[in-house]
C-alpha cells in the first residue's frame, strides 16, 4: 500500500504541473504509472474528471488489459489500452498522453510524411540524442475511431522505455523509465512543436 500511495502522489504531482500548462483542456488527456510488474498493474486517470483538481478519485488501478483491478465506479479512460501496450511491449514506468493545439497542428502539418525529424536542436538530448548527426524521428499515426485498433497502430511504434508517438489531430502519447523521465521528453517535445511551427511562421527553410 505504500508503493501504491507513493506512485499515487507521483502521478497526481505530475498531473498538477502538466495542470498548470493548461494541457487538459475539456477533460482532455490521461496518464499513468506502472505500480506492479507481475503481474502489470498500473495507475489511470479516471475517465472524465476535471484535472486541474486533486481529488482522491482521479485514479484507479488497472490490470495489462486496461480492466479495473477492484470494483469502482469510476471508468478508466477511454484511451486506456494506449497505455497497456506501453507497458506490456516495454520495460518504461510512466506513460502520459495530451492534447495541445501546437501537437495538434504539428501532426496535421506533418502527418502525410508519417512523422517529423529534429536534427541539430539541443532538446533532441532528452531522448539519448548526443551525436551531431542524430535525429529525432517521431512517428505521426492516423486517428483512428476505435481505440483497439488505434492501440495496435500506436502498439508498433513500441519499441524501447522511452519513446513518444503523435496522433494525427488528437495527441502525444510519451513514455519513459519514471515518471520524472517521462514528463521530460513531454516537455522536449512540447518545445520542439512550438519551435517548428514558429519556423514555420516564419518560412525559414
Amino acid at each position: 500500500m505504500k508503493l501504491l500511495q507513493e506512485k499515487w502522489n507521483e502521478l497526481a504531482d505530475i498531473k498538477d504541473e502538466l495542470a498548470t500548462r493548461d494541457w487538459f483542456m475539456g477533460t482532455s488527456g490521461n496518464l499513468s504509472i506502472k505500480v506492479n510488474d507481475s503481474p502489470t498493474q498500473f495507475l489511470v486517470t479516471a475517465s472524465g474528471k476535471d484535472k486541474r483538481k486533486r481529488t482522491s478519485k482521479d485514479f484507479l488501478v488497472v490490470d495489462n488489459k486496461g480492466s479495473s483491478v477492484e470494483v469502482s465506479d469510476l471508468r478508466p479512460s477511454a484511451e486506456t489500452l494506449l497505455h497497456c501496450a506501453v507497458y506490456n511491449n516495454s520495460t518504461a514506468g510512466c506513460s502520459l498522453h495530451v492534447h495541445t493545439v501546437a501537437n495538434n497542428v504539428i501532426s496535421e502539418l506533418y502527418g502525410r510524411s508519417g512523422k517529423i525529424d529534429f536534427k541539430g536542436l539541443e532538446l533532441i538530448k532528452a531522448f539519448n540524442l548526443w551525436q551531431e548527426d542524430d535525429v529525432l524521428s517521431i512517428p505521426i499515426i492516423p486517428n483512428l475511431g476505435e481505440i483497439p485498433k488505434l492501440a495496435e497502430e500506436f502498439q508498433s511504434h513500441v519499441k524501447s522505455d522511452k519513446g513518444a508517438v503523435l496522433i494525427r489531430n488528437h495527441g502525444i502519447t510519451v513514455w519513459g523509465v519514471n515518471g520524472f523521465e517521462a514528463k521530460k521528453l513531454l516537455e522536449a517535445c512540447e518545445f520542439l512543436f512550438q519551435y517548428q511551427l514558429t519556423l514555420d511562421q516564419l518560412n525559414v527553410k
